[in-house]
């Protein structure tokens, strides 16, 4: 089966390491995309190559994403040699930062490049986070082995995995980190997953109202305001957040939602209408991954990521149960 991209590095490269003085040549490694990758995980199983795209960092989650294809399944992220991410996930898994001996996946060791872009893109996708509590997002360039894992027959659309939180996702196993996006823009939101309602009362909880995957709405969304359609959400996001009420729960005209917090590129508003049993929260951000599509990456428009209605009516996707 052919492979797109192109090898960047043939065969005849050499490694030399002069403080041993030994010489060794260095494999052959193919550039190639996430969405690449994705669409046919057979045709690189094994394979060394060179991707870039958005690495997204957070509890039960280390993986590779590009907003141009399906978010899910991700691919999964794990460091070559004697480093681990650190990433906590079921089941049976810790958040060690290291490990006793070189990692091996499928009888293939994964060597790590430990220098000094390795440190800076470990160090922006480690706690403390810029943006909260809630992970981190880099966009970065790999060199890595990458693990079809096996054909999932019991699946609708009959997808690769078997590595990751769940069996979840294919694998890449990081050798070098080439480049990565470690400056900080401060009016950018870095976080890698929306805040939560935090429910106390037993017998409450709360139910989603937006999809799950809003990547092309939150295209459209930069779209329309570049083009001056949305022009005021670059500056005004509480405005964001009282049209977004008014759009998705079909409420408003009352008074404006509380703001109850807010971190770097992130602002979360509150509302508890009149009459009304049910409290809304909404999420708005700046998300940092938006500069990379936008016409000027400085100007990022406010928009909605997170949308939930709070209630204590037993009709909620999420029930707080102690």
């Amino acid at each position: 089966m052919r492979i797109a991209g192109s090898v960047l590095c043939a065969c005849v490269c050499v490694l030399c390491t002069s403080a041993i003085g030994i010489c060794q040549e260095t494999e052959a490694y193919v550039k190639t995309t996430i969405c690449q990758l994705k669409n046919d995980p057979s045709a690189y199983n094994h394979k060394l190559v060179e991707v870039s795209g958005l690495v997204s960092h957070a509890f039960e989650d280390f993986s590779l994403f590009d907003p141009a294809c399906s978010a899910w399944p991700p691919i999964w992220l794990e460091y070559g040699g004697t480093s681990k991410s650190g990433t906590m996930y079921c089941c049976g898994v810790t958040a060690d930062r290291h490990r006793p001996k070189e990692l091996v996946v499928e009888r293939i060791p994964i060597p790590l490049l430990a220098n000094e872009q390795f440190q800076q893109f470990d160090k922006a996708i480690q706690p403390p986070f810029r943006s909260g509590q809630l992970g981190a997002v880099v966009h970065a360039t790999l060199v890595g082995r990458f693990f079809a894992g096996k054909r999932l027959e019991y699946t609708k659309n009959r997808r690769w995995g078997g590595y990751g939180h769940m069996g979840c996702c294919t694998l890449l196993a990081i050798q070098e980190v080439k480049a990565a996006d470690t400056e900080n823009h401060t009016e950018l939101d870095y976080g890698a997953s929306a805040d939560q309602p935090d429910v106390s009362k037993v017998g409450c909880g709360y139910r989603w109202l937006m999809p799950l995957d809003q990547t092309s709405a939150l295209l459209e969304w930069q779209k329309q305001a570049e083009e001056g359609k949305n022009e005021w959400a670059f500056d005004d996001p509480m405005r964001v957040a009282s049209e977004a009420l008014m759009t998705i729960a079909r409420i408003g005209g009352g008074e404006a939602p509380n703001l109850i917090r807010e971190t770097q590129g992130r602002k979360v508003y509150e509302w508890k209408p009149s009459g009304n049993a049910a409290t809304y929260m909404v999420v708005v951000s700046r998300p940092y991954w938006i500069s990379f599509y936008s016409r000027d990456p400085t100007r990022v428009a406010w928009a909605v990521i997170a949308a939930y209605e709070i209630s204590c009516e037993g009709k909620n996707s999420v029930i707080r149960l102690k």
